[in-house]
């Protein structure tokens, strides 16, 4: 519990307090958890293998962008990292988005969505991803329908699937994507191995970076099995987002350098004035895979990432040997991703559904 009670002035300044849910937690609290193989499933979407697959092939397909350019894959690549390597991405017409992209794998274990949160689950954020002007471009919910329902092989899938008088809708699209992601999990990283027992599965350097990654408190923030705080039912509830200020200490050399506090993160979506650069705490799972790093993805390497962190969260100048080995325990966080290859898109026989531009 000192561990958690380090959490508490964050999480004030969250909007929440662990305490009152702590009777949630069964178990004596520890806060380094091996990544289960499945992630928490919602009653309202239960998962079907033909719903993964479904939801596999809308993932895939870039009919559901406006312009027939973008799918959900061309952002967060889950041939790759589960982004797309860019500082931000460049959604239909080439419209430059605003915010670095976020890993697809293990999202599943996220309790918000968006760095902001303002997305509640998967099936939520698929919805404003459709809809966003900057990413998909499809102009409303019916777009979006008619689109799908024009595609015969997609009515006849999603009668299978979802059944009812009218199966293709807005709301059973973004189930089926939710539910392919939801398939996203990179469990058994040589630290989920160590966790397990076999002290074997890091080398010593990454092992004393994770000694340093404790002593410093990265933890206090990066933790539980997606280290990233809280999963659905450990305090908080789905929709109940894990936040932290950043910069946490203001007006460092680094600040100005990547100008990490010209975005004022959630405040932009409650307009409360404690939300003011308050961002959602991010997975370290598979983050050496994942750069550019920040909000902003102009921090280009892990190392320099560890030193920008070091300083703008805990007020610590980190050595080069502690940004060395904690840079090493963080490699060891990359897990063995489930091969991912393209499904086979229903056609369209005779004719189209992109309309000329």
């Amino acid at each position: 519990m000192k561990f958690l009670r380090r959490m508490l002035p964050a999480l004030a300044a969250g909007g929440w307090m662990l305490f009152a849910a702590l009777p949630a937690v069964a178990a004596p609290f520890n806060a380094l958890q091996p990544l289960p193989k499945q992630p928490p499933i919602p009653a309202g979407n239960p998962m079907t293998a033909a719903k993964v697959a479904l939801g596999q092939q809308l993932y895939f397909d870039p009919r559901l962008s406006s312009t027939g350019t973008h799918s959900c894959n061309t952002c967060h690549n889950v041939l790759a990292g589960g982004d797309d390597g860019r500082a931000v991405s460049v959604g239909v017409d080439g419209k430059m988005g605003t915010r670095n992209t976020p890993t697809i794998w293990n999202a599943a274990f996220n309790t918000v969505l968006y760095r902001d949160g303002r997305a509640p689950s998967l099936e939520e954020q698929v919805k404003s991803h459709l809809l966003s002007p900057g990413e998909m471009g499809m102009p409303d919910e019916q777009a979006v329908v008619m689109r799908i329902a024009a595609i015969p092989g997609y009515r006849s899938q999603f009668a299978r699937v979802f059944g009812g008088s009218e199966p293709v809708s807005y709301d059973n699209i973004a189930k089926a994507i939710a539910a392919y992601e939801r398939t996203l999990i990179t469990p058994d990283s040589s630290y989920d191995r160590y966790l397990r027992g076999d002290k074997k599965a890091i080398s010593g350097q990454a092992r004393r970076g994770l000694e340093e990654f404790q002593k410093v408190q990265c933890v206090s923030c990066h933790f539980w099995v997606n280290m990233a705080g809280p999963v659905p039912g450990l305090a908080f509830k789905m929709g109940e987002g894990f936040y932290e200020l950043f910069p946490n200490y203001p007006g460092t050399a680094y600040e100005k350098q990547y100008r990490l506090a010209d975005d004022i993160g959630r405040y932009t979506v409650t307009g409360i004035e404690t939300d003011r650069r308050m961002w959602r705490v991010m997975t370290l799972r598979n983050i050496a895979l994942t750069a550019p790093y920040f909000h902003n993805g102009m921090v280009k390497t892990l190392d320099e990432a560890v030193r920008v962190m070091g300083k703008t969260q805990l007020n610590k100048d980190l050595s080069e040997q502690q940004v060395q080995d904690i840079v090493a325990f963080l490699n060891t966080l990359n897990g063995q991703f489930p091969k991912q290859t393209f499904p086979r898109l229903p056609a369209t026989p005779n004719g189209g559904v992109i309309d000329a531009r």
